[in-house]
C-alpha cells in the first residue's frame, strides 16, 4: 500500500508522514525531494508555482510510485496535492493507494510557517495555496490542530492499521 499525506505547506505533512512510516516500518519520501531546482528557486523568492512548474515534479513522483507498485513496496509519500488533477495523476492504482488530507485553518498553519526556519517555502505563499486547493471529498481527513502522535493514531484508526 502507498499512503499519500497531503495538505498545504505547514500542515505537518512531513512530520506526520515520517512518524506514520516509522510506526509502520514503511518507506518514507518527501515530495520536496522531487522539485527541480528551478521550482525551489522560484518558491524561495516567494513566487507561487503554476501547473507547468508542477508537471516535472508530479512526473518524478509518479515514477517512484510506479516503482513501488512494481516492487510491492509499502510507502508513505508527502505531497501538497492541491488540485484534483494532481491527485488523479498520482493515484495510479486507487486499490493500492490511500490519500490522507491534513486540514487546518489558515491562521493555525500560518502561525506554524512563521516559526519554521530553513525552508524554501515562504509564508507569503500560503495564501495562494489556500486559494487554489481543491479539497478532496472521499478521502481520509484529519484535523491538524492535534499533536503529530494523535494525528498518526487517527490516520491508523481510519486505515484500520
Amino acid at each position: 500500500m502507498i499512503i499519500i499525506v497531503m495538505g498545504v505547506a505547514g500542515s505537518g505533512k512531513t512530520t506526520v508522514a515520517r512518524l506514520l512510516a516509522k510506526q509502520l516500518s514503511w518507506t518514507f519520501r518527501d515530495s520536496d525531494e522531487f522539485h527541480p531546482p528551478a521550482n525551489i528557486e522560484k518558491m524561495s523568492r516567494g513566487i507561487p508555482l503554476d501547473d507547468a512548474d508542477r508537471a516535472p515534479w508530479l512526473t518524478a513522483m509518479c515514477a517512484v510510485i510506479e516503482a513501488w507498485m512494481r516492487d510491492n513496496t509499502n510507502a508513505v509519500l508527502t505531497c501538497s496535492c492541491l488540485k484534483a488533477d494532481y491527485r488523479k495523476t498520482l493515484l495510479v492504482d486507487p486499490t493500492r493507494m490511500r490519500l490522507v488530507y491534513l486540514k487546518g485553518s489558515f491562521e493555525l498553519i500560518e502561525a506554524r510557517l512563521v516559526q519554521r526556519t530553513n525552508h524554501f517555502m515562504k509564508v507569503n505563499l500560503l495564501k495562494s495555496q489556500f486559494e487554489i486547493i481543491e479539497e478532496p471529498q472521499d478521502d481520509i481527513v484529519v484535523d491538524v490542530s492535534h499533536q503529530p502522535e494523535v494525528i498518526v493514531q487517527k490516520i491508523r484508526t481510519k486505515l484500520r492499521m
